[in-house]
């Protein structure tokens, strides 16, 4: 495990090195984050909207960060409904510099491999206001008070709504097709899309347009688009232009107390030092990862060469315990395959280059990932 390590700034090494495992040989890319330095900090890099999608270098040069992981799992494709263009929005909430972009979808409508025994969609890594990581649940609580009542609010910039609900969209959502949101069930992501649903527009706390379908295009500033399916719908077809409705939205941990600068979706393979039960240990892949130590100081962001000579990755209980052998308490996994991108700049450098080889042959556009910005 000693490899080659590399100074990338105060606070910031990166280190590659060999892992042996029963398949072969694979390789690993670490960058080592100490957030007790006041000159470290980490947030998330995402391409201003959440329904949109670029390279982690990109993101990473855009927005000024010195290293960089690809983030969460995302809706990447739409085979199952066609005419339905991927939205490319994660599937967990998402904080940015504090701002609560995104809530997390329905479980059985996630992208990705099948969540953990006792994980969920609102599982989140997150650096608090203290600067503190650790790993966190952010539950969505939202209402909309209308003339005849208040509905519950069961979405936020989500490309999936559970059956029967209503979901909000704002400016920060992006211009993509809100349709998705309608489409699969809460037991299957391949069911057919709704066909019965309705779109509200509310601007400055009034109903300023109605429409039968969800729509596309950019949601204004100051401006929440509502959608509603089945008996979401008939609720807002009760609305009328000119009826008030006021939609509030806020994420909630379950650690009481604690407000979050930065947290992005995935979920956790390492708790207290000891791997979760049921983690997998047979099908291996290419992963991306993120490891906090016992005092929320240091993060390890993890990637595995997607190389042909490494292409064999490792097994979700792999990943477990070599997140614990470099100095993990807890674990986040993070999306992989040809997601899993690691870039650093080098010494001298004022740009990030890609330090492992991604799987298919060159970056993949992500939906978000983690940004490490330094100022030493």
């Amino acid at each position: 495990m000693l490899g080659v390590t590399e100074r990338i700034a105060t606070g910031v090494t990166y280190r590659h090195y060999d892992i042996g495992t029963p398949r072969g040989t694979t390789h690993a890319h670490l960058l080592t984050v100490d957030l007790g330095d006041p000159g470290v900090k980490v947030d998330l890099l995402y391409p201003s909207v959440v329904g949109g999608r670029a390279t982690v270098s990109s993101l990473a040069n855009t927005g000024g960060a010195i290293a960089g992981v690809n983030g969460d799992f995302f809706n990447i494709t739409e085979a199952q409904h066609p005419g339905v263009s991927p939205t490319y929005a994660p599937v967990g909430p998402a904080i940015a510099a504090g701002r609560e972009l995104k809530a997390a979808v329905p479980r059985k409508q996630r992208f990705g491999p099948s969540l953990p025994p006792g994980t969920s969609t609102e599982d989140v890594l997150g650096v608090d206001t203290e600067g503190r990581a650790r790993l966190d649940r952010l539950r969505l609580d939202g209402a909309v008070t209308t003339p005849g009542g208040t509905l519950k609010l069961h979405g936020l910039n989500q490309y999936a709504l559970k059956v029967g609900s209503v979901g909000a969209f704002t400016a920060d959502w992006g211009s993509r097709s809100r349709v998705r949101a309608t489409c699969g069930s809460d037991t299957k992501r391949g069911d057919p899309c709704s066909d019965d649903t309705h779109e509200v527009t509310v601007r400055g706390g009034e109903v300023v347009a109605t429409r039968a379908t969800p729509g596309d295009g950019r949601v204004l500033q100051g401006t929440t688009v509502l959608v509603g399916r089945e008996a979401g719908a008939r609720e807002l077809r009760k609305l009328s232009v000119g009826d008030r409705v006021t939609v509030r939205h806020r994420l909630v941990p379950s650690v009481a107390g604690v407000a979050y600068r930065f947290a992005i979706g995935g979920h956790p393979v390492l708790r207290d030092g000891a791997p979760l039960s049921g983690l997998d240990t047979s099908a291996s892949a290419v992963r991306t990862a993120v490891g906090i130590d016992a005092a929320g100081r240091r993060l390890l962001l993890f990637a595995v060469d997607g190389a042909s000579a490494y292409r064999k990755g490792l097994t979700m209980a792999e990943l477990a315990r070599e997140l614990r052998d470099a100095g993990a308490d807890d674990g986040f996994n993070l999306d992989g395959g040809g997601s899993s991108t690691l870039a650093a700049r080098k010494a001298g450098a004022t740009r990030v280059t890609v330090r492992n080889h991604p799987s298919d042959g060159s970056e993949r556009m992500v939906a978000n990932g983690i940004g490490v910005f330094a100022t030493g």
